[in-house]
């Protein structure tokens, strides 16, 4: 061998022992590269996170009200979320979503090298820093483990974080869960949520414009929102038509026929809208039983018992009776005006306007030009016009009552696909009302308003305002005295009369300050005689009395002074409702409730509410009070109500000064309340009675309420009597309403 060594030429000696040292020093090189590769990735893959956890993830997800029927009534959520797995995703939008982010989804093992060596090619290359190169599942990663800072140490954990999560899970699971958590802007997260968001329905039925318009919202929620950027949402949609096109997924006329259709969105309405008094209470409730974090992200059922229609309805009846209340005192003025506050008229925004307007709906409008005779308005995106004629309930001119600026409030009569509406004016002067609908059978509460704007004010009249009842309270002097064996026609002295109290003499007096002599039970009941209520409350004592109002489910304090019989004690219209209707019930009361099951993510039953049930009053005496009520309708102060075609029986109540208007009444089915007012003790004007102001609202509500259904009739009084046999003819002219 060292011959030949020897015999061979010195230079070529020499290159073979420089190309040795040359492959010896690349192979230390390379060992260097893949020592400090792996010590980097050991570096920034020791701290990862166990994708372990996946297979028992559940992301946040909404927590959803369902009325009696099972429409959606409201929802919480830190994150709107409605969770639905691979094949709830249709083909249309799984095509649209990875040909746009992820063409080789179905093929790589979590990260696309090729992709990610370009992207850093030209980040590099234009001095930025690594991006653009994420598969899906690298997208994924980020979302549910990562920051969302784009550095390369980044990107080397989420890169391991893709390899590991692609090992663990198939492509359809992977898909599953990167779709149910992406956010899609507006506060929305996930394809289901966002189909039911912007179009108002799931989305097993979205079209290919529609798939492709969300496909497009992963790279941009906000930039490329079709709702405050409809031409950057059209152009990002046009480019998912195109990849999809490029993908062989759709032909080139359904392309070209997605690319011309317009931008359609369809915004659901916020369910809380509808009953937010009503969601408030149970937001409340299920908080403090549950607690915070598992009534927004726990992702529960809750059933209640609430009937959209009758909510609906509730909620019509309220605002056109305030409006009705409203002209009938006239024009007030004093509207604010933006301009003075110095805003500008073209980025002015209502919270009014958050909700999709509805017909019949009523809104603030900004006045955004105004003249001699005609005046622009503006709410959302519709616009509409009032002229004079339509202002002349005012008796003003209307350039006397509408400026440039002003916020108006207006009801909704009709609206144009093309943005114009038909309004009509009306007026918010602060007065308020609230009413209650109760199930007799069930305790059920059917419809809640607690006021006239949620927006406005989250005070619920319905179950935390106290205010004096006035003669709706008298009921509770008479069964006090019937449950003691008198009869409705036993008779009782209407005359003048004082009574000796520890402050001093007491004399009281009746609303029309008359007095009728000798009348019956009956009669003095039906027409509110204060006088006769006293001398009965006086005689049977009035702790009696207050001790029966309780056990007919009034817990308000009631102090033991006289005048109390006449509604002086102040008690919560959803007390007054559910304490009626132990009347119908035959002498039973049945507890009041919102919720009739709460279950978990998983279905699981957490709470199942059965209605409480408590006897009273006799049968008796629940019969003959309901007769003695029927009489209130039927020849009373309450006559009103006797045009309605199914049987009524109820009180009205008025309060000194008319700052509390009252109607409680029943039918054999369902129990409701109405309550008007100021929330300051301020008149409603005269002769603003219970009868005139709170039952019409009640009789509105109860007609639709009714409409349809077998009411059925009212249990016969164990004791006839003459006025009871005149039940189908109701007096013509109405009583005078009473004031305590």
């Amino acid at each position: 061998m060292k011959v030949l060594y020897e015999n061979l030429p010195e230079v070529e000696i020499g290159g073979r022992k420089l190309v040795g040292r040359v492959l010896f020093g690349l192979l230390i090189l390379i060992a260097i590269l893949v020592g400090a590769t792996g010590g980097l990735l050991l570096v920034y893959t020791t701290d990862l996170p166990q994708v372990d956890a996946l297979e028992a993830y559940r992301p946040s997800s909404i927590t959803e009200l369902y009325d009696d029927h099972g429409k959606v009534i409201g929802s919480f959520a830190l994150q709107r979320r409605v969770v639905v797995g691979y094949d709830d995703f249709p083909p249309v939008l799984r095509d649209a979503l990875v040909s746009i982010e992820d063409k080789d989804f179905y093929r790589h093992s979590g990260i696309n090298f090729w992709r990610i060596v370009g992207a850093a090619y030209r980040d590099i290359e234009s001095g930025g820093k690594v991006q653009g190169a994420s598969t899906l599942t690298m997208q994924l990663a980020r979302n549910l483990f990562l920051s969302p800072d784009r550095h390369w140490q980044r990107k080397v954990q989420e890169a391991m974080l893709a390899i590991q999560i692609e090992r663990r899970f198939t492509k359809p699971q992977i898909f599953a869960l990167y779709a149910n958590q992406i956010a899609l802007g507006h506060g929305v997260f996930g394809f289901e949520a966002a189909s039911e968001f912007y179009f108002s329905k799931p989305a097993k039925q979205l079209t290919l414009p529609e798939a492709t318009l969300l496909a497009g919202l992963p790279k941009g929620p906000s930039y490329y929102s079709p709702i405050n950027h409809p031409d950057r949402a059209q152009k990002r949609r046009n480019l998912v038509i195109n990849a999809m096109l490029e993908d062989g997924k759709i032909t080139a006329a359904q392309a070209n026929d997605a690319r011309s259709a317009p931008l359609t969105l369809r915004l659901a309405h916020d369910p809380n809208s509808l009953a937010p008094y009503f969601v408030e209470e149970i937001r409340r409730y299920l908080e403090g039983k549950f607690g915070t974090d598992q009534v927004h992200e726990g992702g529960l059922k809750v059933y209640t018992s609430l009937d959209v229609e009758l909510q609906r309805a509730a909620n019509q009846a309220t605002l056109d009776g305030l409006a009705a209340y409203e002209r009938r005192h006239g024009w007030k003025g004093h509207l604010e005006n933006v301009v003075a506050e110095g805003e500008v008229l073209e980025k002015y925004s209502h919270a009014d306007w958050d909700d999709e307007p509805e017909v019949g709906g009523y809104v603030h409008a900004l006045v955004t030009s105004a003249g001699p005779g005609i005046a622009t308005l503006k709410f959302g995106r519709y616009t509409a016009a009032l002229g004079q004629a339509d202002v002349a309930w005012t008796q003003h001119k209307l350039a006397d009552i509408l400026k440039t600026g002003d916020i108006s409030y207006v009801k909704i009569l009709s609206l144009g696909t093309n943005g114009a509406a038909k309004v009509s004016l009306e007026q918010d002067s602060g007065a308020q009302a609230a009413l209650i609908a109760i199930d007799n059978a069930t305790g059920g509460i059917k419809a809640m308003v607690g006021g006239r704007d949620f927006n406005t004010s989250k005070f619920d009249r319905a179950t935390q305002a106290l205010r004096q009842v006035g003669s709706s309270f008298k009921p509770y002097v008479y069964t006090t005295v019937i449950d003691g064996g008198a009869s409705p026609d036993d008779t009782i002295l209407d005359e003048p009369v004082s009574f000796d109290t520890p402050s001093g003499p007491y004399t009281p007096h009746n609303y029309d300050e008359k007095f009728e002599g000798i009348i019956t039970l009956r009669r003095a009941l039906a027409q509110s005689r204060n006088i006769p209520a006293l001398k009965l409350a006086n005689k049977v004592g009035i702790t009696s009395v207050i001790g029966y109002a309780e056990r007919f489910g009034v817990t308000s304090k009631l102090p033991p002074y006289l005048p109390v019989a006449l509604g002086s004690a102040e008690i919560t219209l959803l007390e007054q409702a559910s304490a009626y209707s132990v009347f119908p019930n035959d002498g039973v009361r049945v507890s009041p409730r919102y919720i009739t099951r709460v279950t978990d993510y998983e279905g699981r039953v957490l709470e199942e509410d059965f209605p409480e049930v408590k006897d009273v009053i006799s049968e008796r005496t629940a019969r003959i009070m309901t007769s003695m009520l029927r009489e209130v309708v039927l020849h009373g102060t309450g006559i009103a109500a006797a045009k309605l075609p199914f049987p009524v029986a109820g009180k009205t109540g008025t309060t000194n000064d008319f700052t509390d208007a009252w109607f409680v009444g029943f039918t054999p089915t369902m129990t409701c309340g109405v309550w008007v007012g100021f929330d300051e003790k301020k008149s409603l004007g005269a002769k603003e009675t219970g009868a005139h102001a709170a039952l019409p609202i009640w009789a509105n509500f109860m007609t639709v309420a009714m409409n349809g259904k077998d009411v059925g009739d009212f249990q016969p009084s164990p004791i006839a009597s003459h006025a009871a046999q005149k039940v189908d003819t109701p007096d013509t002219a109405p009583a005078t309403e009473e004031s305590h």
